[in-house]
């Protein structure tokens, strides 16, 4: 005889917290053979996703700068800290709610942005968000996005999201993609700082692949009035200019990227006719465009005053690790700072996030919130990352391999998963609220 189970919507599993509630639903489903649908285990979960993805997308979504050894110092650093278990104390009821940008959320988790996400499932941020907002967490809306804002918006009215903002060598552009984000309804931006030049990124070399001159993720510029300006202006220079198109060698590899880019141009042309978008000079001026002005390695922090100018929004500045630049950021009033090293995709061999985060939080002393991401795979490194001083901790790399292995309930499985595990952590530890996390709860090894 079987025994019984709790329901998924049992409310004594219910007020045992999401835990239960996961341990439940999957137990309750292996009855019947139904295994869940993205690997708990995270390298599993790379494993499977690795099966799912294109050689390219999962060397995009997975790879990082060099050798990769900040990707693994990322990892190694959460190595160095064990969680106390402490007994005897009643967590029969656990909080893991937080406050964050004044309001309260009901978990410290955030979605990190990633740019791209069409290499994974075609549905991209539409499918993500939908995740997010299912389990109440806000999602960082990639600047390089697969659909423009307005349509994550649509497909997830409810949901909480930020605005990245790679900040662009076009002001105009800059101030436009800000005032769109406040339109639709974006709660903070998150500048991101740390890619004014493109990291060394070995995997994507060696495969001679970068979505970006396939028009992949760019629907936020070209969807934009101040990028289609820039877009025709390029065109007419470029035909004025009378010079041939560097030769391309024809194989089906460059037949299927000019078609992709033909389709992804329909917005500019305002054809849904491939061959007319073909014949058109819009499309692959709006790549060319994209390339020239995505990044700008002239910014300086005398410049990030003018976004204030742009947008009423929060401002959080992502890609601090040094803790003199985490005092450099409160002397210019942002409202969050978000210590990252982009996951390990820009410098080989960068200092890891989770060395530097206790200084940082001590130095920055609770007058703005902290978030912090890179080398975040699991619940229990977002509690080691919590006890060491980040408000909220943001997720990236897991999710994208979710999606590609099961599209929206793949995202919502792994955020699921990791929220579970967080919430175990936190009762083993003795502990029943976020608020209750810190130093103390940690001993190093």
């Amino acid at each position: 005889m079987v025994q019984s189970i709790d329901a998924p919507d049992d409310p004594a599993a219910a007020s045992r917290g999401i835990s239960r509630r996961t341990q439940s639903d999957i137990y309750r489903a292996g009855i019947s053979g139904t295994r869940p649908r993205v690997p708990v285990d995270i390298e599993g979960l790379e494993k499977t996703a690795r099966r799912a993805l294109s050689a390219e997308a999962f060397a995009y979504i997975a790879g990082g700068a060099g050798a990769e050894r900040t990707v693994a110092a990322n990892r190694a650093a959460f190595g160095r800290w064990q969680v106390w278990p402490r007994p005897l104390r009643d967590v029969s009821s656990r909080d893991l709610s937080i406050d964050f940008l004044g309001t309260r959320r009901p978990t410290p988790l955030v979605l990190a942005p990633l740019g791209v996400m069409e290499m994974a499932h075609d549905d991209a941020d539409l499918a993500v968000a939908r995740a997010a907002a299912s389990l109440g967490i806000p999602y960082t809306l990639s600047n390089q996005a697969s659909y423009p804002m307005e349509e994550v918006r649509d497909a997830a009215p409810a949901g909480s999201r930020l605005f990245q903002l790679y900040w662009s060598a076009s002001d105009e552009l800059n101030a436009s993609l800000l005032r769109r984000a406040e339109a639709s309804g974006c709660e903070a931006v998150v500048v991101t700082l740390d890619t004014h030049l493109l990291g060394w990124r070995t995997r994507d070399l060696d495969l001679a692949y970068l979505p970006f001159t396939r028009a992949m993720g760019i629907a936020q510029y070209t969807s934009d009035p101040v990028f289609q300006q820039l877009v025709r202006e390029r065109a007419r220079a470029n035909d004025a200019a009378a010079e041939p198109a560097p030769a391309v060698r024809v194989t089906p590899k460059a037949v299927a990227a000019g078609m992709r880019i033909a389709r992804k141009g329909a917005v500019l042309t305002g054809s849904s006719s491939v061959r007319e978008n073909l014949r058109s000079p819009l499309p692959r001026a709006a790549v060319e465009t994209f390339l020239d002005v995505f990044s700008t390695p002239a910014l300086t922090w005398d410049d990030l005053a003018r976004a204030r100018e742009w947008t009423s929004l929060p401002i959080i500045l992502k890609g601090i690790v040094h803790p003199d630049d985490a005092i450099r950021a409160l002397d210019a009033g942002v409202d969050g700072i978000w210590i990252s090293n982009h996951g390990g995709r820009q410098i080989d061999q960068s200092v890891p996030t989770l060395e530097v985060l206790p200084t940082i939080a001590e130095r920055v002393a609770g007058r703005v919130p902290i978030v912090f991401d890179s080398g975040v795979r699991q619940g229990s490194d977002v509690f080691i990352a919590l006890a060491l001083g980040a408000t909220a901790v943001a997720l990236g790399r897991p999710y994208a391999y979710g999606l590609g292995i099961a599209g929206e309930a793949g995202v919502e499985e792994v955020a699921r998963n990791v929220l579970a595990e967080l919430d175990i952590t936190l009762g083993l530890a003795g502990l029943t609220s976020i608020a209750d996390v810190d130093r103390h709860a940690l001993r190093e090894a």
